[in-house]
């Protein structure tokens, strides 16, 4: 183990150079010489030194930590982004500090300001966070990437990668009603919240362009966890005309309401076709297994993570945005992949030829 007594004066001493010598040496600041460097290597081996970190950032200007903030860290889709960025930075030699904000404007700020100096970079998963936030809270300097941030992030500076919630929203709609379901549930996730929000949007174009309306009775809140899709289950249970087919608008709501179904008798597939959002680890393995739509969460971290080591080499360039692909993927749970999963790059199939298109009456989205 480090002796936490050894100093840095002690290095020195050992290796018979200056204290100034031993900090160049270290940290590859400054001229040295082969053979004094080698000794002063040998030196801190044999003393067990290791460098103070708070120390030794004063004098690099960087402390080899990525902030993350996140909107929450709790479930599958948050583990997955953090390894995602968690390899891809140690790789590099670099550590996390994580923090959630859960959404609450004033912890968000506070949680900003507490990783200034702390941090050489930050992934910021900021759906509700505004850019002018971010701005007025961290220093102009600090390389910053941010994910499914708002779309005037790059008119403020700020390089973002975005999921195409929209698009893979309008995949699985299409697929519910290419497999001729007229009553499809649609269960939320947050008020407010932007990714929910563009999945909602996608869903009802594919109503719309079918010739559907989106049913407020139909559309149930959630909040992306388990026990939300659960309650919505049970309360899509207790309408007196049930959907044939529920589009959780992520993988956790699904799993949730899937428990409801089996509790009450209902079958998947067979009663009710069910569909989900992100493709969590977990989502294969349940029964029957999740039809989803496809986000490369871990990828998702990596490329994140890519972006901010370009941006410390000053090779990152003029801030860009990037639209990660959200792919379906077709398994038991719709009725339509009880075999090997399939995937449905084209996000836009054809309709079934049998599919009735005509409006239903003139109730207003």
């Amino acid at each position: 183990m480090p002796s936490p007594s050894v100093s840095i004066k002690d290095v020195a001493k050992r290796a018979r150079v200056s204290v100034a010598t031993v900090s160049r040496a270290l940290n590859d600041k400054g001229p040295v010489k082969d053979e004094t460097k080698q000794r002063i290597l040998e030196a801190a081996e044999a003393l067990r030194y290791v460098p103070h970190g708070a120390a030794r950032s004063l004098i690099t200007n960087r402390t080899h930590t990525i902030g993350v903030l996140l909107p929450d860290v709790y479930g599958e889709f948050f583990s997955e982004l953090i390894r995602g960025i968690d390899t891809t930075a140690r790789r590099a030699g670099y550590h996390l500090l994580v923090s959630g904000f859960h959404s609450a404007p004033g912890e968000v700020e506070a949680v900003l300001r507490a990783m200034r100096g702390r941090v050489d970079g930050l992934v910021a998963m900021s759906p509700d966070v505004g850019p002018e936030t971010l701005r007025r809270n961290l220093p102009e300097s600090l390389p910053l990437v941010l994910l499914n941030g708002s779309p005037e992030a790059k008119a403020h500076g700020f390089t973002g990668i975005r999921i195409d919630n929209l698009g893979g929203a309008l995949a699985m709609g299409r697929h519910l009603i290419g497999l001729g379901h007229r009553a499809i549930a649609f269960l939320a996730g947050p008020e407010a919240n932007r990714d929910a929000e563009e999945r909602r949007r996608g869903f009802r174009e594919a109503l719309d362009e079918a010739g559907l309306v989106a049913l407020p009775a139909l559309e149930l809140a959630g909040d992306f966890t388990e026990e939300s899709g659960y309650r919505a289950g049970r309360e899509l249970l207790a309408l007196p005309l049930r959907p044939t087919a529920i589009f959780a608008a992520n993988d956790s709501m699904a799993i949730g309401c899937l428990l409801a179904l089996r509790e009450a008798g209902v079958r998947v597939p067979e009663d009710s076709a069910l569909g989900g959002f992100d493709d969590i680890p977990i989502s294969r393995f349940i029964s029957p297994p999740l039809t989803t739509v496809r986000v490369a969460i871990a990828d998702l971290g990596t490329r994140a993570m890519e972006r901010l080591l370009l941006a410390f080499a000053g090779s990152a360039g003029e801030p860009l945005e990037e639209l990660a692909p959200a792919t379906l993927i077709v398994r038991g749970s719709c009725g339509a992949g009880n075999g090997p999963e399939a995937t449905r790059a084209d996000s836009n199939p054809p309709f079934s030829s049998t599919f009735d298109r005509t409006r239903e009456g003139d109730r207003s989205r």
